[in-house]
């Protein structure tokens, strides 16, 4: 295989995949559209659905307009070639029917970041398609590790109220924290991208995340007892915005993952205890 070259290098799982896999990564500098390799794997994103309140443009121009340049400057006449992209769950959107499933779950994407990582994937599809290029499309569950800079209320929550847990913060939870998710490690999910772009079949959308479905207060009550917390629970009503943008129950199914061969190295309390590890520093 050659060496992969990444695009979006110096992000959270981008910075991750590049220091696991060091001596097979071309990482391509910011301003630089063009791989260094038939192999590419593709990062760059937004992260959250809340730009639309300062800027309509930033997920057009991130998440469509920077792709279109790195697909113009690929070699359309490398049949070697291929192009892995990395999605979200989000793409899913309010959909009602857990697990989300690659063929048979309908993506209904709402806000701006996800629907243009649907858009995406489209034209990517789209695209490779037309010139015969081979293709792989991963769909992230939420990402957890050590060294995400952009932990926020609006991005990777969970990791920021368990954060402020460890900091004896009173915590903020909408619906009283009721919301399902499907959480994986971010050495877990560059594992799993690794995996897939060795041995998994070109031309598919794989899910890529723990496929169990995690309760939010529960991790957050096993978080307070872990640390002897005196964070208090708070319950919030859901701002209009968050209604408007936000699914309330989301895992993956990964069977097609499984059947790869991969398999998850850490679960929801090695997760967690190494977040309380990290923030406790």
């Amino acid at each position: 295989m050659e060496n992969i070259s990444v695009f979006g290098s110096t992000g959270f799982i981008g910075s991750k995949f590049c220091s696991l896999y060091p001596n097979i990564v071309n990482k391509i500098d910011r301003e630089d559209y063009t791989p260094k390799s038939n192999n590419i794997l593709y990062l760059i994103s937004t992260i959250d659905n809340y730009n639309i309140h300062q800027n309509l443009h930033i997920d057009i121009d991130t998440n469509l307009s920077t792709l279109m340049s790195v697909l113009e400057n690929i070699d359309r006449n490398d049949k070697d070639l291929v192009f892995n992209f990395v999605s979200s769950w989000f793409v899913y959107g309010k959909n009602e029917v857990t697990p989300f499933n690659e063929e048979k779950s309908f993506c209904n994407p709402t806000g701006f970041y996800s629907i243009t990582k649907r858009c995406a994937e489209q034209m990517i599809i789209s695209f490779c398609e037309t010139f015969d290029i081979k293709y792989r499309i991963f769909r992230l569950a939420n990402v957890l590790g050590e060294g995400d800079n952009k932990i926020s209320k609006k991005k990777n929550a969970l990791q920021f109220l368990i954060k402020e847990v460890v900091e004896n913060r009173d915590v903020e939870l909408y619906n009283n924290g009721s919301a399902i998710r499907d959480y994986m490690y971010v050495d877990d999910v560059c594992d799993a991208i690794k995996h897939c772009m060795d041995n998994a079949p070109t031309n598919e959308i794989i899910n890529i995340g723990n496929g169990k479905p995690y309760v939010l207060r529960d991790i957050i009550l096993k978080t307070i007892e872990k640390t002897s917390s005196t964070s208090n629970i708070i319950n919030i009503k859901p701002s209009h915005f968050h209604d408007v943008v936000q699914v309330e129950h989301s895992y993956l199914d990964i069977s097609k993952l499984q059947s790869y061969g991969f398999k998850n190295q850490y679960d929801i309390e090695h997760i967690i205890d190494n977040l309380i590890k990290f923030y406790k520093k």
